[in-house]
């Protein structure tokens, strides 16, 4: 389109061929959220997500003329992906969902801080103990696992420790050697 002359019936024909392209990568979008909501909550009665601030992690990192952003190319992938995916809209539509399901089903938001720093297993918290994007290492007890991974069994132990159900705030008592095996995310 760029090379194409402006008001040309070419160029016309290339917007609506994009703009058809667009619409269809929205429509999969929203299916692939449907048929994904729709199919956790029949299959789970207890639904653990985090509380992020989508609003402020897409914020732009342009900044102003006097203090200009910093990696602001970057930043704008980032917000490109986050948009792309729509993480508010799954999660209206799991939380609506889960609220009108004829079985019951209950979405937990737990506050995502220090979730991918916290050990499932000995309940230390360090910035160090997430060594990388795939690798968690706890720097007090050497349990070491996929740090995403990770962090979805301590989202999982905090939703449960807000229903009451079971569970603690940090997933698991230090003091009692039975429980320091964190629980396997077996799909029902």
């Amino acid at each position: 389109m760029a090379r194409q002359v402006k008001g040309s019936n070419r160029r016309n024909r290339t917007k609506r061929q994009i703009a058809t392209l667009s619409a269809r990568e929205r429509d999969r979008r929203k299916d692939w959220i449907e048929k994904t909501t729709t199919d956790l909550v029949r299959r789970y009665d207890v639904i653990c997500i985090e509380d992020l601030k989508i609003k402020n992690m897409s914020r732009s990192a342009k900044g102003t003329v006097a203090r200009p952003g910093k990696n602001v190319r970057q930043k704008a992938g980032l917000n490109r992906s986050i948009s792309s995916q729509a993480w508010g809209l799954f999660r209206q539509r799991l939380t609506d969902k889960s609220r009108f399901a004829t079985t019951r089903s209950e979405v937990v938001v737990v506050n995502p801080a220090f979730t991918s720093q916290t050990c499932a297993v000995c309940g230390y918290t360090d910035k160090k103990n997430r060594q990388s994007q795939t690798v968690f290492l706890c720097q007090s007890c050497g349990h070491t696992a996929n740090a995403d991974v990770h962090a979805a069994v301590n989202i999982y132990a905090a939703g449960l420790a807000v229903t009451g159900r079971q569970g603690t705030s940090h997933a698991f008592e230090h003091s009692d050697p039975a429980k320091r095996q964190p629980p396997d995310l077996v799909a029902a």
